[in-house]
């Protein structure tokens, strides 16, 4: 059997001599493992790496064998950002907690529409930042755990949303929270579509990080005796020197 779907890749390790594991998320196959051929080759130098946006075709003789790839380059995202170690940062952290999260061979074709849209605003702009944020906002929610960021928890509100409750994740207005604010997270004014002076600001930015590291961490990590990849705390410490005296 086989499928060619357009692709992302997340991942490639060396498997023999002259082959690797790539492992990818497609539009309608989901996170999907199979092996590349000839990985020094002409046809393959370049195309495999992560971010790297192709065209894949899976073929097996089985649904359930492992099967290999041939892959065509669409786009070059990692070379685009090799200049900039903060956007490969942000590249690494995103294919890495999309793959870990993620169970294989299950569709998720709105993640994989809002991943390729991150990867284009990293690759071009500037304000690639709430984006990441908003990346991991929607992985959540597609593995079942959206946060309720609509109404205040307590009262029913929608004015003066400024927490989230680490236990149910919903949102908590000002008034409500207040003789828990230590105990709550920040709500970042943007995730509510709310922008001051037309940007968001260096403080929102590592407190929607943090938010959406706690759940991540809390619900899609370790129930399953699992931890946060490497690769995301690096870019929370990056986004911590670039944003920390300004915050």
């Amino acid at each position: 059997m086989n499928w060619t779907e357009p692709a992302i890749i997340l991942s490639t390790r060396k498997y023999g001599e002259n082959s690797a594991l790539v492992r990818l998320l497609t539009h309608q196959q989901g996170v999907y493992g199979g092996v590349v051929r000839g990985i020094h080759s002409k046809t393959n130098r370049g195309i495999l790496q992560a971010g790297n946006a192709v065209t894949a075709t899976w073929q097996a003789r089985l649904s359930e064998q492992l099967g290999t790839f041939k892959t065509e380059l669409l786009e070059a995202n990692t070379a685009h950002l090799m200049h900039d170690g903060e956007r490969l940062n942000a590249l690494s952290s995103a294919c890495c907690i999309i793959e870990s999260a993620l169970p294989e061979r299950h569709p998720y074709p709105r993640l994989y529409t809002v991943f390729q849209a991150f990867l284009q605003t990293l690759r071009d702009t500037e304000v690639w930042y709430e984006s990441y944020v908003k990346l991991e906002m929607e992985l959540l929610s597609e593995c079942g755990f959206g946060l309720d960021l609509r109404t205040c928890a307590a009262t029913g509100t929608t004015e003066n949303l400024i927490y989230v409750s680490p236990k149910s994740g919903r949102a908590v207005c000002a008034q409500a929270g207040e003789p828990y604010k230590n105990k709550l997270l920040v709500l970042p004014p943007f995730l509510l579509g709310v922008y001051k002076k037309n940007r968001v600001q260096s403080a929102e930015i590592l407190d929607g990080m943090q938010l959406t590291g706690y759940f991540l961490d809390q619900w899609l990590f370790a129930p399953h005796n699992k931890k946060l990849p490497a690769a995301r705390a690096r870019l929370m410490n990056t986004m911590k020197e670039h944003y920390g005296a300004e915050a």
